[in-house]
């Protein structure tokens, strides 16, 4: 068994290796953010890939009929310029967060044991504890619930711009068809003026 000196000088060591490990996480965030900004046009590019595969996945999931594919692809190429908009002000916001997050989850590894050490119930009673929440179940949960809701959140932007700009082009194509019609009609009434004019 560990005397107290000992014991107090294992969770104050186990307490400051916590907080440097929480400011060289907050030093990675930093950093992503930094190369976030540089890299515009990098992240854009991704954006414009992952979109591509994404919306030709999606659209190849959910309808079947291969008219409506068709068109629906169409519309998805149309409307990508609005979606770089949006992904690009989202991920600036949110991005760095959660590679910083997932990278922290690659790097610390769960205790095995089932019961906390004497060490960590310390750091979780630690009074002006500042420690990243990440370890905790429930923060995970209200990260994924947010993940889950953003992810909801760019597919209800995906279907509404998919939306606007389809009806846009039935409009346009109705339209269109209309305006052809009627220059065939007035063609067709000019013909025949002429052949009356020219056999009276």
């Amino acid at each position: 068994m560990h005397k107290p000196e000992e014991l107090s000088k294992d969770q104050t060591t186990f307490v400051v290796e916590k907080q440097k490990e929480k400011e060289r996480i907050h030093d990675v965030f930093l950093l992503l953010q930094n190369m976030v900004s540089r890299e515009e046009s990098t992240v854009k590019l991704v954006l414009d890939s992952l979109y591509d595969v994404g919306s030709i996945n999606l659209i190849n999931q959910k309808f079947r009929s291969r008219t409506l594919n068709k068109s629906l692809k169409l519309i998805s190429r149309t409307s990508k310029p609005v979606f770089s908009i949006f992904a690009w002000r989202w991920f600036k916001k949110n991005g760095s967060e959660l590679i910083t997050n997932w990278l922290e989850s690659k790097v610390t590894f769960p205790n095995t044991d089932s019961e906390p050490t004497q060490a960590e119930l310390v750091v979780e009673d630690y009074p002006h504890n500042q420690l990243n929440s990440v370890t905790n179940p429930q923060y995970q949960l209200q990260e994924v619930k947010h993940l889950r809701s953003q992810v909801m959140l760019l597919t209800t932007m995906l279907a509404g711009v998919v939306t606007v700009f389809g009806g846009s082009f039935i409009w346009l194509g109705y339209s269109l068809e209309r305006s052809h019609v009627q220059r065939i009609v007035e063609l067709q009434t000019q013909i025949k003026t002429l052949e009356a004019s020219v056999n009276p």
